[in-house]
């Protein structure tokens, strides 16, 4: 059990930076050029990893129009079957090597999901540095086994799954000798209710585990990113479209480059702002101490006048007596005369009055 692994000489977990992935999905339209644009603007937006997806319509289903192979679950897909849905969001898997090449030069990682043994054997030919296991192929225990044989670290989604199913794929992995393992808190819906997100879960997959744990968003936007990134979060995956104006399988729950670029930033700025237990002023704070409250004259004070509420406030800026102090000066005397607007010490005060 680990808190880090790493993907090639990357460090993922513990304090290094949030692992962004960018995943394209079906938003390439079948088009390798929309494809290739696409990987270029994930990298140009800051994503440290592009993920595909691998597999063939054959490979996840049958061609049937019986209701059971109908999507009718309440998502967007509503009324199609399900080859017809693989068959338009599949990619191309003789893409695999132009992509490598754009994520090559740019010193960014690419990988895949693969979504059956076949997919496997051909992705291990790509030299690919790690595996991502989809939610729904979190019970396909047999595709786990395979992925973690190869020694490859391993991030595991696990939208609807239970804690026993997240239990028995660990195991499965780590019982095939996989070392390097992560989590994603994920929830399956497309899109993703931020009610529905519970991204407390993800301290808790964290103790529970002892493995790195991010979160694969599906929500609009980009709160629950940087949500998750403040609870703990080391990875984030989110899908990237081009433009939402294009239709698509997936493009309702994807960002636009300068979107995702947005949620980059925010979220490098709310790991940044996490930092560690401290109290006490910082250097950029030190600055501001000036200007806390401390005691002042603000009447002249005559030589032997009494402080009274009237002359003497807790005001700014700092200087003078502690706040804490008034009610020790108030009813004592002065020693000496005082001008209007000068911080008070105990240079100042006479004993009690009499």
């Amino acid at each position: 059990m680990a808190d880090e692994i790493f993907i090639k000489d990357r460090r993922i977990g513990g304090d290094a930076p949030v692992y962004v992935i960018a995943e394209i999905s079906a938003n390439h339209g079948q088009s390798l050029d929309r494809c290739l644009q696409l990987v270029s603007a994930a990298l140009d937006a800051g994503a440290d990893a592009v993920k595909l997806q691998t597999y063939t319509p054959d490979t996840m289903t049958i061609d049937s129009d019986r209701p059971e192979f109908r999507v009718d679950s309440g998502t967007i897909w509503d009324g199609r079957t399900l080859y017809d849905l693989y068959e338009e969001a599949h990619t191309p898997w003789d893409w695999y090597p132009r992509v490598q090449e754009l994520c090559d030069a740019a010193g960014k990682h690419l990988f895949s999901t693969p979504f059956d043994e076949t997919a496997v054997d051909y992705l291990e030919r790509q030299n690919v540095p790690a595996w991502k296991i989809a939610s729904f192929e979190l019970v396909d225990l047999p595709l786990i086994e395979r992925c973690a044989s190869t020694g490859l670290p391993m991030i595991i989604s696990t939208g609807m799954a239970t804690l026993s199913e997240i239990d028995e794929a660990v195991a499965c992995a780590r019982n095939v000798g996989a070392k390097e393992l992560a989590l994603l808190r994920t929830n399956s819906g497309y899109p993703a209710r931020p009610e529905e997100m519970n991204l407390r879960t993800i301290a808790d997959l964290r103790e529970r585990f002892g493995v790195p744990v991010g979160l694969s968003d599906h929500t609009l936007g980009i709160g629950a990113a940087v949500a998750a990134v403040a609870l703990g979060a080391c990875i984030v995956e989110k899908h990237i479209c081009l433009s939402r104006d294009v239709p698509g399988p997936d493009v309702q729950f994807s960002l636009e480059p300068d979107e995702f670029a947005g949620m980059v930033e925010e979220v490098r700025s709310a790991q940044k702002a996490l930092g560690d237990v401290v109290y006490g002023p910082t250097a950029r704070e030190l600055s501001s101490l000036k200007f806390r409250r401390s005691l002042f004259a603000v009447t002249d004070i005559a030589e032997h006048e009494t402080f009274t509420r009237e002359n003497v406030r807790n005001i700014r800026p700092a200087g003078g007596l502690p706040p804490k102090s008034l009610n020790l000066v108030l009813g004592r005397r002065a020693n000496r005369a005082i001008e209007r607007g000068t911080p008070l010490t105990w240079d100042h005060v006479q004993g009690p009055a009499s």
